[in-house]
């Protein structure tokens, strides 16, 4: 393999997905909802735990299609699409942060370029509201409430 060729894209997206239910609930806690035509999402810090130390917490992607929005066949034709598409792009997903997606009925019936197109807007929006969030934390670093004793109170 020479020094001039492009990295292999992933084959799938296991090494980057949300598995557990206790996640998902945790991202929709600490994150916030946005909304564009075709979906809306979600946008979290992961928690400290998630990483190892010293090292930039992987970005995690999750998918939810409920049951309105069709029968089985429709709604694993929405996750297939979207899986899709966020395999082209997992390059750009925020280090550190997780993002759940919850595609509306239009992904069925829409081109995949248009979907492609929005996926990569969702995920360049993410990954520059990662990077502001990621100053402003830094910017102001974490002050412990003491009690009345001087103790530092957990938060």
């Amino acid at each position: 393999m020479n020094s001039h060729s492009k990295p292999a894209r992933p084959q799938s997206l296991a090494g980057v997905r949300l598995r557990k239910h206790a996640d998902y609930r945790q991202a929709y806690a600490n994150g916030r909802k946005r909304q564009s035509a075709t979906m809306s999402w979600f946008l979290a810090p992961q928690t400290p735990g998630d990483a190892v130390a010293d090292a930039p917490a992987a970005p995690r992607i999750g998918l939810t299609v409920g049951k309105v929005l069709g029968r089985a066949h429709q709604r694993n034709r929405i996750k297939r699409r979207m899986r899709e598409a966020l395999r082209r792009h997992v390059d750009l997903l925020p280090a550190g942060f997780d993002l759940i997606f919850h595609p509306r009925r239009n992904v069925l019936t829409m081109e995949f370029a248009q979907l492609e197109a929005e996926v990569v807007r969702i995920l360049e929006q993410a990954r520059a509201e990662a990077a502001r969030g990621a100053e402003l934390s830094a910017a102001t670093p974490h002050t412990p409430v003491l009690h009345a004793r001087g103790a530092a109170i957990r938060e």
